[in-house]
């Protein structure tokens, strides 16, 4: 297993500059992290000055970029505006590219008033298809999430819906496109956490491990406070072998001292989290 973390917690501080990103790229090494994740909310200013800054810090630092965070709306019920929606996702896989970026998630869209299911898993699949021969040409692996919703979204994602995420996934098992499997978003749906890992686990190449004090909403805390069942879904992926990256999603509101408290937490849970057959 491979650790990062997204510091939303950290985003307005980063997005206005009273926390420079180098800041939070050094804070990662300083606590041994596998990788940083970044948004390309980061990037909107400037991007080929910031792009080559990140460049120098990670590689100075030795920490890479995990993960870089998009949210594309290509369910969106204009095709004027799925278009726009596509043009601006190629530009964000050639930032992940420039900034060496191992993953870009990628997300389907909102859960527009007035489409279905079968409308969403159409154009979802419209603009993945295209989106995952360009990522592979750039080297960059594309992850789709079981997201829940962004806060910079209206509308809650389509994929918070099971029946919408498995036939999307079931729909991509041909192509290079891997699942970012999300341990608080099932619960904001109403569902088991489990129950929507089990039938993609083999497609998993990202786990956002988040938290929630709540189920039925995405409330998040401190990760590990919350009603999160960390210790059995790190079991079932220490059970499959899994060797991908674990991000924290860390968004309690406690700054860098909540994201050192979530590290501290997920790595005594992985490690504790033997698998059934290998406990005494």
């Amino acid at each position: 297993m491979r650790l990062s973390c997204l510091p939303v917690s950290l985003f307005g501080e980063i997005r206005t500059g009273a926390m420079p990103l180098e800041r939070w790229i050094s804070y990662g090494a300083e606590l041994g992290l596998d990788g940083i994740d970044l948004s390309v909310l980061f990037f909107l200013d400037d991007r080929r000055a910031a792009v080559a800054a990140t460049l120098r810090q990670t590689r100075a630092s030795g920490i890479p970029v995990a993960v870089i965070n998009t949210y594309p709306d290509f369910t969106h019920p204009d095709a004027r505006e799925r278009a726009r929606q596509y043009a601006e996702f190629t530009e964000h896989l050639y930032l992940a590219a420039e900034i060496e970026a191992r993953m870009l998630r990628i997300t389907a869209g909102q859960a527009h008033p007035g489409t279905t299911d079968a409308d969403n898993i159409s154009r979802t699949l419209e603009y993945f298809l295209p989106a995952d021969e360009l990522a592979k040409k750039l080297k960059v692996q594309l992850i789709y999430e079981n997201h829940a919703k962004p806060g910079v979204w209206q509308y809650p994602d389509v994929s918070l819906s099971r029946a919408v995420f498995f036939e999307v996934v079931a729909r991509l098992r041909q192509t290079s496109i891997k699942v970012l499997y999300d341990t608080a978003n099932p619960l904001v749906a109403g569902d088991e956490p489990l129950s929507i890992l089990e039938p993609v686990l083999d497609r998993v190449a990202c786990v956002h491990a988040a938290d929630t004090q709540v189920r039925g909403g995405l409330r998040p805390v401190l990760i590990g406070t919350g009603v999160v069942p960390f210790a059995p879904i790190f079991r079932r992926l220490r059970a499959a072998r899994y060797d991908g990256w674990i991000s924290i999603e860390e968004a309690s509101g406690h700054g860098l001292e909540g994201v050192r408290q979530a590290v501290e937490f997920i790595r005594g849970s992985w490690q504790q989290a033997q698998p059934a057959a290998a406990q005494p």
